[in-house]
């Protein structure tokens, strides 16, 4: 028995009594199909039941899209309706073929199938067409699926993955000297997936008398390029690892404000952070990583703050309490399979600041919160 005073409290006790109700009787066939036949609840009936199909069918959605993306599909119609007889040559498909992937596509609302029996652009077929960088994410994807085949022995750390394989400097497990080609690819890759990201944050962050911005981790300098166009004053610095502040300077001397942006290599594990900033923003840095290697960036970017210094952090996150799609289940199991990092939600990041030694934590909204969130921070 469990003592009086140790027992939740009666409301409590009384939600989890229904609750366990509630499932049991959902759980049992025989109310299934009364459900679905009484007129009141057929409507929920249905709608659950759409929803649980999309959940069993949602792998097959997504190589939809993969495949849509990988054939030129969405690009081929860019110019305007086509039947599938005649996206079957450029898409190098049968015609039953090339049906068939229009008619799923369609489905999911990447093309619009017209009267005519004609395909058009649908509202996401094109919006992929003007997401930057989303197309290479699509295919990048291709990686993580096949680190997903297998669910049950990815929880369980039984197989090697191919996300660990395709970010090892980054996740500190490179032997020797990093091959050009391997700092190419992941600085593409995360040079086109920021855009929005970057967008999201200084819409949400003022940057309004900031003196001077270091930006750790920060790649081929999409960040601070994006800061650079909308605030004219600070000085601003990138730093990361030297294969991928190769890559940055040759981008940046083509980018108008490019010039504006120095350009520190070194490891925030291994090296000092570069100093004289007031404000230090790690943009999509921390997820990809534990917490002890967190905390311990956390308290160098401390050390190299002045007082009232500030941190800014934007990355995704976990829903924590209010578990969210994005952060808790895409980025959970993408950095599962990376076997390094994980989404913490703003209450861990505030925590973790905390123990780093900042003060004044504060989480800032975004519009788009399945994108990026933002917790700032001060010295």
């Amino acid at each position: 028995m469990v003592p009086a005073d140790d027992r939740p409290p009666f409301w409590r006790r009384l939600g989890d009594a229904f609750a366990r109700w509630q499932t049991d009787k959902i759980a049992s066939p025989a109310f299934q199909r009364w459900a679905a036949r009484f007129p009141l609840t057929r409507p929920i009936v249905r709608r659950e039941t759409e929803r649980l199909y999309d959940l069993v069918s949602g792998f097959v959605y997504s190589q939809t899209l993969l495949a849509s993306v990988e054939l030129g599909l969405l690009e081929t119609l860019r110019d305007g309706p086509m039947t599938a007889e005649a996206l079957a040559p450029r898409l190098g498909l049968a015609p039953d073929r090339a049906r068939r992937l229009c008619q799923a596509a369609a489905s999911v609302d990447l093309l619009v199938r017209r009267r005519d029996e004609t395909y058009r652009l649908g509202s996401l077929g094109a919006a992929v067409l003007g997401v930057p960088g989303l197309m290479d994410m699509i295919r990048h994807h291709a990686v993580f699926y096949n680190d997903l085949s297998d669910p049950v022995a990815l929880l369980r750390g039984e197989t090697e993955t191919a996300l660990s394989q395709f970010w090892p400097y980054v996740l500190g497990k490179a032997d020797g000297p990093i091959p050009a080609d391997t700092a190419a690819t992941y600085s593409h890759l995360m040079a086109t997936s920021q855009h929005l990201v970057a967008e999201e944050t200084l819409d949400a962050v003022s940057l309004d008398g900031v003196r001077h911005m270091i930006d750790v981790g920060g790649g081929t300098g999409v960040f601070l390029d994006h800061v650079a166009r909308r605030h004219a004053a600070p000085r601003l610095t990138l730093f990361d690892l030297p294969p991928v502040v190769e890559a940055a300077r040759a981008r940046l001397a083509d980018l108008p404000h490019g010039d504006r942006i120095a350009v520190r290599g070194g490891s925030f594990v291994n090296d000092p952070l570069p100093e004289d900033a007031d404000t230090i923003s790690l943009i999509r840095v921390l997820y990809d990583h534990d917490d002890p290697t967190v905390i311990a960036l956390l308290r160098k970017v401390r050390a190299a703050l002045p007082s009232g210094g500030r941190l800014v952090v934007s990355e995704p996150m976990s829903g924590g309490a209010a578990p969210s799609r994005a952060g808790d289940a895409y980025f959970g199991f993408y950095t599962l399979a990376m076997t390094t990092g994980r989404p913490r939600s703003a209450e861990q990041h505030a925590a973790l600041m905390a123990m780093a030694g900042f003060r004044d934590i504060r989480t800032v909204s975004t519009r788009r919160p399945f994108l990026t969130g933002v917790v700032e921070a001060r010295v």
